[in-house]
């Protein structure tokens, strides 16, 4: 996209996959269409070009007539203030016990065992109370998110028909995730317990099981391919700015000092932040917002699809016809250098107060969806992010390393080419860590 982007100028371009016709657009004026045009079907979009788990390729039927805002409502009704603030606490205690797990010091993979924290989270916010204490069945669910998202190729995702590996794997692995989440929707229909689970919120809703299996298997692969992979890139910023390093921990002392009476340096100090109200976690960590808004801004960079469902349009004289594609590069607005000063670096007091970078264009700022399509999940997304940034920045000392162990201040970069995720290109970086806190 970039390389075209600069062959034509700076003008759409417009270009073939198969029979399907893909306009490229660029620019603030054509960002308006693009996020607020009623025609510009995000779903349809997505379908072509995302990878993730449908119920239609392992052929089960749902009720679901528009999934779009049906998924909204229901997610409404998971994410409601005092349910997020009843699980906070829960969400403290998984994180503590998958830390545990990785000894006082060592080495980890931020891309893994970081991962595995908002997965935790994840299906905790997502299905029901037996799962989220089954770690077994966690890995096992994991690996399978894992297999479904590495098998987006462009044979699959182009050719859907033809069965390639790819296919078939996708294939098996969804009607695995559908047959094993169906097993709790079941077990909890059958049990008729009026608790807070997920499941039991959907059932009293009126929800049939393969509505709510599809909801959950969407919920987790969100989580999965977007909040995992920001709260990396977050850790590796940060351990790579010190002074913002330092500002953020300074920030949440100050945030467990006014909201419990115990020193953070006492014992179970994730028993001290679960005393921290939901109200602080989301309003009172100015610094944390900065480094979470300027982290998606360097990381998410990907290529969002549109496709046209109503009358044909014109974008910058460009025709869209019914039935095409209309494709936008977030770095477009990320790190252009007439909206963003050195847009290449990390740099979170660019969105402070007097600042504002981002003010200075229409839509300036993409990473939680604009227009006619903002994040739904972005709510927890946050939470989960600052509650890894907490216990990370609170509990432990880390430093980045090679493989070799040596300290490195080199990160890599995010692949701008993987629509669904933004992992590393290059060499690993690891962090090298010792637990401060019991």
């Amino acid at each position: 996209m970039t390389s075209n982007l600069k062959k034509a100028g700076g003008l759409p371009f417009t270009f073939r996959i198969l029979q399907y016709r893909v306009v490229a657009v660029f620019g603030t004026e054509t960002r308006k269409i693009f996020f607020n045009n009623p025609s510009l079907d995000f779903e349809e979009g997505y379908r072509m070009f995302v990878g993730g788990p449908k119920m239609e390729d392992i052929d089960i039927k749902t009720d679901v007539i528009d999934s779009i805002s049906d998924t909204i409502k229901r997610l409404n009704l998971l994410m409601k203030k005092e349910r997020i603030s009843d699980t906070l606490p829960v969400f403290l205690d998984d994180i503590n016990n998958k830390m545990l797990k990785w000894g006082n010091q060592g080495s980890i993979n931020p891309f893994k065992q970081v991962y595995d924290l908002v997965f935790q989270m994840t299906i905790r916010m997502a299905t029901c109370h037996e799962l989220s204490q089954d770690p077994e069945m966690i890995e096992k669910l994991s690996k399978i998110y894992r297999d479904i998202e590495s098998s987006a190729t462009p044979m699959r995702l182009l050719l859907p028909w033809i069965p390639s590996p790819s296919k078939k794997l996708v294939g098996r692995a969804t009607m695995e995730l559908y047959l094993l989440f169906l097993k709790y929707v079941q077990a909890n229909r059958a049990a008729g317990a009026e608790t807070n689970d997920p499941i039991d919120i959907l059932i009293r809703n009126g929800d049939d099981d393969n509505d709510i299996v599809e909801l959950m298997i969407g919920i987790v692969f969100a989580g999965f391919v977007n909040t995992g992979v920001n709260a990396c890139w977050a850790l590796l910023y940060l351990g790579t700015h010190p002074q913002w390093r330092e500002k953020a921990t300074s920030e949440l002392n100050s945030l467990i000092a006014k909201h419990t009476t115990t020193s953070p340096t006492g014992e179970l100090f994730h028993k001290q932040l679960a005393l921290v109200p939901l109200d602080a976690w989301e309003s009172e960590l100015p610094t944390l917002e900065l480094v979470i808004r300027e982290t998606i801004r360097l990381s998410l960079n990907v290529t969002a699809p549109r496709r046209n469902l109503g009358e044909d349009i014109v974008v910058q004289n460009a025709l869209v016809k019914k039935g095409d594609f209309l494709v936008y590069n977030l770095a477009d607005t990320h790190l252009n250098p007439d909206i963003y000063s050195n847009p290449n670096e990390f740099d979170p007091g660019r969105f402070e107060n007097g600042r504002e970078e981002d003010k200075k264009a229409y839509f300036g700022y993409l990473g939680w969806g604009a227009g006619r399509h903002p994040c739904a999940g972005m709510r927890i997304a946050k939470l989960e992010i600052k509650l890894i940034l907490a216990m990370l920045l609170l509990g432990y000392d880390y430093t980045l390393v090679d493989a070799n162990g040596q300290p490195t201040d080199i990160l890599p970069k995010p692949n701008r080419n993987d629509i669904q995720q933004s992992r590393p290109l290059g060499k690993p970086v690891y962090m090298k860590f010792q637990r401060l806190r019991d």
